[in-house]
């Protein structure tokens, strides 16, 4: 009787094991991100810059905000070091670079673009008594720009000007150069020409932008290569405030019109 008993109970104990060995759940879907971290030069206006209060605005700062809203995820936004941007990205430090960020070849290589939204050119800015009237009298100048900025970039790719410059000095951003530009420590700035008519407009009469400039490139947004996902629904929410009108709205706040990239 007890033997029975034993032999039963070693029968119903097996038939658990089995069944629970026979029974795979499936692994559990990842979560979706509750936010993003966008990276920034937070001293880059009126793409993205601090105002009186200390609080990050700009037009960039706009887009991704509502960018979010439409992603259904919280945007925080993370100051780094514009040079080591790419380092950022790939590190994990953040998960997007929304900035003014030009696409280049080059930057391809290692950032997923989203299409483009903003055109823009790299400017030649001088003082306005400067006797410098072209680019070719760039010839035995100190040349200022933007540590990691395109403009390095746009600047090299002009062999002839690149080779006739004196000095191309690099800082660490736009401020700081034009400073120097009006001390008399530079004799031209090269700068995004967003960036550039932003800050000689607040100043008129001590600047001048010259006819001449390095060319035309696009603004996007960066992601991991991996990140393609996040990539198509960063597209699918500029697509959507282009059409909606919320893109051209934003600019005209900050531009005086629409000049959004359709």
């Amino acid at each position: 009787m007890k033997k029975h008993v034993l032999w039963l109970m070693a029968g119903l104990m097996g038939a658990i094991v089995l069944t629970g060995c026979g029974k795979k759940e499936a692994p559990a879907a990842p979560a979706p991100a509750k936010a993003i971290v966008i990276g920034l030069d937070d001293n880059f206006p009126p793409m993205g810059f601090r105002d009186d209060k200390n609080e990050l605005i700009g037009f960039d700062i706009d887009l991704a905000k509502e960018a979010g809203k439409r992603l259904g995820v919280a945007v925080n936004f993370k100051p780094i070091d514009w040079n080591a941007k790419e380092a950022e990205l790939n590190g994990n430090r953040i998960d997007v670079l929304w900035n003014g960020l030009t696409i280049t070849e080059e930057r391809k290589a290692n950032i997923l673009f989203t299409k483009p939204y903003l055109e823009n050119r790299q400017i030649i800015v001088v003082t306005e008594k400067s006797p410098i009237a072209t680019k070719a009298q760039l010839a035995g100048a100190v040349v200022g720009v933007q540590d990691g900025s395109s403009a390095v970039e746009a600047i090299q790719k002009d062999a002839a000007t690149a080779k006739s410059i004196k000095e191309l000095k690099k800082f660490g951003d736009n401020v700081t150069a034009l400073m120097d530009l009006s001390a008399g420590r530079l004799d031209a700035l090269v700068v995004d020409e967003i960036v550039g008519r932003y800050y000689t407009g607040k100043k008129p009469g001590e600047y001048r932008v010259l006819e001449d400039n390095f060319g035309t490139e696009d603004y996007g947004v960066g992601t991991r290569k991996s990140d393609t996902e996040l990539s198509a629904r960063l597209n699918k929410a500029l697509d959507d405030m282009k059409a909606d009108g919320t893109a051209a709205k934003i600019s005209t706040q900050w531009f005086g019109k629409d000049i959004v990239k359709k």
